[in-house]
């Protein structure tokens, strides 16, 4: 149908052409049925021609969009395998890492764990100290003020001025009755 339309078309052309070509007034050229035929079966083989190569030209795409096609196939295949590499590369890098930070964090803890061992060992040898000190002073306290007594009482006697003092307050507490009350009420009496 389509081919019919053309060849009508194209006819119709050539007879307009013609027409006018004979209507300017020229006479030499006279077209013939004949002329016609063979200017239509002209066109006709260009035409085959034409549709020939446009079938080869279609083929040729059509083979050229498949190769594409399946080059994109072969691209899509070699990129999702390329991805499952590099995701299964990915996810043993992380294993590793996940694997390396629990090594460091139980050195970590057993280093943690050993400092904390020694620290309990020096706040122990610090107590013991800071209680070894509190008992020396104590004890050297007690030591010191007994022997201060021992030395003051020891000195009192050698010099025996307080003792004849008190002799004396004695001898005059026997006349004076207010005196012999403060003297007993310090013990000296």
């Amino acid at each position: 149908m389509r081919k019919s339309r053309l060849f009508l078309m194209a006819l119709f052309l050539l007879l307009v052409v013609l027409s006018g070509v004979s209507l300017a007034g020229d006479k030499a050229l006279r077209v013939t049925n004949e002329m016609i035929y063979e200017k239509l079966l002209e066109m006709e083989k260009r035409q085959a021609v034409l549709e020939a190569q446009f079938r080869e030209f279609k083929e040729s795409v059509d083979k050229r969009f498949e190769q594409v096609d399946r080059r994109f196939e072969e691209l899509r295949e070699d990129m999702n395998k390329r991805f499952e590499e590099l995701r299964a590369d990915t996810n043993k890098r992380f294993e590793q890492v996940n694997k390396r930070f629990e090594e460091l964090r139980a050195d970590m803890n057993k280093r943690f764990e050993e400092q904390l061992f020694f620290m309990k060992v020096l706040a122990a040898i610090f107590t013991s100290l800071v209680v070894a000190v509190i008992a020396f002073a104590w004890w050297d306290r007690r030591t010191i003020i007994r022997k201060a007594q021992e030395e003051t009482v020891a000195y009192l006697e050698r010099e025996g001025k307080l003792r004849s003092l008190i002799e004396a307050l004695r001898e005059l507490a026997k006349a004076d009755k207010r005196l012999a009350e403060i003297l007993r009420h310090y013990g000296l009496l």
